[in-house]
């Protein structure tokens, strides 16, 4: 016998909420994939306004300091991850929810404004804030998760979640179109422009488009706010199933009749529980934790340095030797753009189509095999797509793109929404995503030392971007083989069928043990085994 309000929800046909759910949820993401991916073409506004004087290397921010501007923000989304997770298992998924949306609105307007103007005092705020930023982000990414898989219903679950990620290809392309929007019209504003001339209001545009990163979030904040708890935690977490289904009655179109219980329900007063990493822990939830958490790290060490560095990777296609400030940044976020509507975006829609029908096991494999041989393809004959401009090499790297979100940058999002029980759902996603980001930190800090520099006249530079490259395509074979033998099939079931079965066990011996004692004599009859 399972509760009615899991059982609505899991049977729930696709209603308006639904589809509320999913922009309410995806806005957070929208917001996040804007703030952390408009990055690249403002650090080219901020190489021009304070590293003019540059003279080893004009216009160009050095490593170091390009290492902590992008690092900045992936290491505040490590902790975010790990801090909000948890903290969406303890307090409540809604409470959790508001505060991070809250922090990514702060830090977004902070991060433009970046008090005072000389270039150290500048950079370091800017750091700090976007720390800040990373915080916040890193806290939308399990909340958002968890929230629509538990919302969602059995059939369709997969495409709700990765619908909700889906957002951030849109974040990624209004990110690049805003910034092509404000390079043009301070263009259109400028005098005497030239390549070797940066106008005070350079100074101007790059906060602009950090500015903006709050708006979608700012607007999302009442609706989120106006949500109701998720009724797998007020029911599970919470032990209180009359709330759970008064919850669901105002969001489903079901009464309250099809949903309460018919009798008060008695949970145990002290149900069979094991706390995070006990040994009972790890070995129920322990190789899921770990197939989920690797994967995530692999992907994130190939998505995060090829989308940080398109720049880098493009640099032989942009032609930017005559471009003055505002046409290099606008040529970096056309770039951009036309790679999220090629490749990202329609990358991410396969899933949502193909997400219910094939399976999150099979899309992943899929899709890490795919990125691999593409990298492989670009790296070994690197030193002939680098010194002929040959367009083979940006319709191959696209590829990289499409197979990521057609495959585990979205299956990484979802599955371990899916895996956990629900008192340890948000914090298992949080750890997974943290490992994720520590993934793309130390990846982008490799891919920063390979292609910083690289020169198609010099051969050694050659080797270490091939040796880059290489290297991605051989991480994404090995989330292959961690996906086919660690990775379980959540596909097609309820989220408490996907627990563990020594969970159903263990209550089974509770409940026996509780019932034997108060009645020596009585059988346990199959409806209470059932429960």
């Amino acid at each position: 016998m399972a509760l009615k309000v899991l059982s609505a929800l899991d049977a729930a046909k696709i209603q308006y909420y639904h589809f509320k759910a999913i922009i309410v949820a995806g806005m957070g993401l929208f917001s996040d994939s804007y703030d952390l991916f408009c990055i690249p073409p403002i650090l080219k506004l901020l190489g021009r306004v304070y590293y003019e004087d540059n003279h080893h290397d004009k216009y160009e921010i050095p490593p170091l300091v390009l290492a902590f501007m992008l690092g900045t923000a992936l290491f505040g989304t490590v902790i975010g991850q790990l801090v909000f997770g948890r903290l969406g298992d303890r307090m409540g998924r809604r409470h959790v929810y508001g505060i991070s949306l809250m922090l990514m609105v702060v830090s977004s307007i902070g991060s433009g404004f970046s008090f005072c103007r000389t270039k150290t005092c500048v950079l370091v705020t800017l750091g700090c804030f976007r720390f800040f930023l990373g915080l916040g982000i890193g806290g939308d990414y399990p909340l958002s998760a968890v929230i629509m898989s538990e919302f969602a219903n059995k059939k369709t679950r997969g495409s709700f979640i990765a619908a909700v990620f889906s957002m951030q290809g849109f974040g990624i392309l209004v990110s690049s179109m805003v910034t092509m929007a404000v390079s043009k019209m301070f263009e259109a504003a400028s005098k005497n422009l030239s390549k070797d001339h940066t106008p005070e209001h350079a100074d101007i545009a790059w906060r602009l488009i950090l500015v903006f990163g709050a708006v979608p979030a700012g607007f999302t904040y009442y609706w989120r706010m106006m949500m109701p708890e998720s009724a797998r935690y007020t029911a599970l977490v919470e032990n209180n199933v009359q709330q759970a289904a008064i919850d669901m009655e105002k969001v489903l179109d079901v009464s309250i009749s099809q949903i309460a219980e018919d009798s008060p329900i008695e949970l145990p007063q002290n149900p069979p529980s094991y706390p995070l990493f006990s040994m009972q822990f790890l070995r129920r939830h322990g190789i899921d934790l770990f197939s989920s958490a690797t994967n995530w790290l692999l992907l994130d060490i190939a998505f995060y340095s090829s989308n940080l560095f398109q720049s880098q990777i493009y640099k032989q296609h942009l032609d930017l030797e005559n471009a003055n400030v505002y046409d290099e940044a606008f040529k970096v976020a056309f770039f951009q753009t036309m790679v999220a509507i090629c490749a990202a975006i329609p990358g991410y829609w396969f899933t949502v189509y193909y997400i219910d029908r094939l399976g999150r096991r099979k899309i992943q494999m899929i899709g890490f095999f795919c990125m691999g041989v593409v990298y492989l393809a670009l790296g070994i004959p690197y030193k002939y797509w680098g010194t002929n401009k040959n367009k083979g090499f940006l319709v191959l790297y696209g590829l990289t793109f499409f197979f990521a979100n057609f495959g585990p940058n979205t299956t990484t999002f979802i599955v371990p929404a899916e895996l956990f029980p629900a008192r340890f759902r948000s914090t298992c996603h949080g750890i997974s995503g943290a490992m994720g980001k520590l993934g793309a930190f130390f990846g982008t800090l490799g891919f920063l030392w390979a292609t910083k520099y690289d020169d198609p006249d010099d051969l050694p530079k050659i080797s270490a971007t091939r040796f880059a490259l290489v290297s991605l395509g051989g991480i994404c074979f090995l989330g292959m083989a961690v996906t086919y033998f660690f990775t379980r099939e959540t596909n097609g079931r309820s989220l408490e069928e996907n627990e563990n079965e020594n969970e159903i066990i263990e209550l089974y011996l509770f409940r026996s043990s509780t019932v034997a004692d108060r009645h020596p004599n009585t059988s346990i009859p199959e409806e209470e085994i059932a429960l």
